[in-house]
């Protein structure tokens, strides 16, 4: 299970909102690529499932209104995913069997999955923008939700395993409203509602 997956409605209520043809393409697209990257990991192949990930974000990109703007929301998310994922390993609660070049840093491909979290946003999770109560809920329940599928495929394996699920359950429900928010900032999947103008 991802995140993605957990939280993502059958409709979006949005007036400027992607097609229905555009959201089935991201969630599939994004789960295809998170699988592809866990499996890899398992396996001992963390670079290939990085390449499926890196192939969502470009195919993302690719298709969007304003490619700036996504390719800068997902570098933000990296970074945030570097540096959370990072306090996570350094808690040592968690281990990775693969994709750790240096000990306490998170794992490439985790980074890179924050990366493919960012084309999400914009589009599957695009309902939940301007909701950050709930976007704090769902992320403190599917978040660690998420990690433990990942874990059940292979991708990591918990040291403490209720010490784990606490710490991500309180990082996702601190950053999901950031990241929320940071949608709304960069948001290059839809093209800018066109201003009004007045009546006579």
């Amino acid at each position: 299970m991802t995140l993605t997956h957990a939280i993502a409605p059958a409709r979006v209520r949005d007036a400027r909102a992607t097609s229905r043809a555009r959201r089935l393409a991201n969630f599939m697209v994004y789960e295809a690529a998170w699988f592809a990257c866990i499996f890899g990991v398992a396996h001992g192949r963390p670079s290939w499932g990085t390449a499926a990930v890196v192939a969502a974000i470009a195919w993302h990109v690719a298709i969007s209104a304003r490619p700036a703007s996504e390719l800068a929301l997902i570098a933000i998310l990296c970074a945030i995913g570097l540096v959370a994922e990072s306090l996570v390993v350094a808690q040592g609660n968690v281990a990775y069997p693969a994709g750790q070049p240096v000990a306490w840093l998170a794992p490439y491909w985790m980074v890179a999955l924050w990366g493919e979290f960012g084309i999400a946003l914009n589009v599957t999770l695009r309902w939940l923008k301007r909701k950050p109560w709930l976007a704090a809920a769902l992320g403190a329940v599917f978040g660690p939700l998420s990690f433990i599928g990942g874990v059940r495929l292979g991708g990591a394996r918990f040291i403490d395993e209720p010490a784990a699920l606490v710490t991500l359950a309180c990082m996702w429900a601190l950053l999901m409203p950031l990241v929320m928010a940071l949608s709304n900032r960069f948001d290059g999947v839809v093209d800018p509602a066109p201003p009004r103008t007045p009546h006579a």
